[in-house]
């Protein structure tokens, strides 16, 4: 056979071995990405391209190291979440790097962060001015968790004793053209009620619409395929 034929046959099937392996991994794995976890995906993954393309590697012998690694990735996940002692020891902990407006010099040395990196991740986060902030620390994850001095913080409907309504998730009515009719039935609603809202801006077909959604306060955006525009119909009235 080929050599160009047998790196296909193999790379197909390093493709969806990883692919199993990778669910098998849980969506943890990516949705709180740390420096372990960013080291254990780029392993699994250097070894699934040597099952592809290193065609003198015996593949039994790569696919046994791609599930030990994945093994073992389930049960650090596992032991994480059973253990704060191991967490801490695996993930490690937030780090405090500025406190009442003051950077602490030393936190950050400690995880070798430069000032000017930090002072980059604020503006990241909108904050200008150190002084605003009460509260910055650096998450296990890399990501910078900020809390604004009390004076800094935008005002809330509670500060100022206001009554606000519930605001919760939009539903998704219609996507690429395509009705939800489940969507539709959890809301009591109907195809027909659809068409009479999408009839007051005169669209008349569903496979022209991107996305049709529609929020708790009973307003629905519409927005129609390619560069034309999007559409706000309020359905209350």
């Amino acid at each position: 056979m080929p050599v160009v034929y047998v790196v296909i046959i193999r790379s197909i099937f390093s493709f969806f071995s990883l692919m199993l392996f990778v669910r098998l991994i849980g969506k943890q794995q990516v949705a709180q990405l740390t420096f372990f976890d960013y080291v254990v995906g780029i392993t699994i993954g250097s070894i699934a391209s040597t099952i592809s393309v290193q065609l003198n590697e015996n593949t039994l012998a790569s696919l046994t190291g791609m599930a030990v690694w994945t093994a073992l990735a389930i049960l650090v996940a596992f032991l994480n979440m059973q253990s704060v002692w191991i967490r801490k020891l695996i993930t490690g902990e937030a780090t405090v790097v500025i406190e009442n407006g003051k950077i602490l010099e030393k936190n950050l040395k400690n995880i070798r962060i430069p000032i000017d990196e930090l002072i980059s991740e604020l503006r990241s986060q909108s904050v200008f001015n150190i002084s605003d902030v009460e509260f910055a620390l650096f998450e296990p994850s890399g990501k910078i968790s900020i809390q604004k001095k009390s004076q800094k913080q935008p005002l809330t409907p509670n500060d100022l004793s206001l009554q606000s309504k519930y605001d919760g998730l939009p539903t998704n009515l219609i996507l690429d053209g395509i009705v939800l009719t489940d969507a539709l039935q959890s809301l009591n609603l109907s195809k027909a009620w659809l068409q009479h809202q999408l009839s007051k801006k005169n669209l008349h077909s569903f496979e022209a619409i991107s996305i049709a959604q529609l929020d708790t306060k009973g307003t629905l955006y519409v927005d129609l395929m390619g560069d034309k525009p999007y559409y706000i119909i309020p359905t209350q009235k």
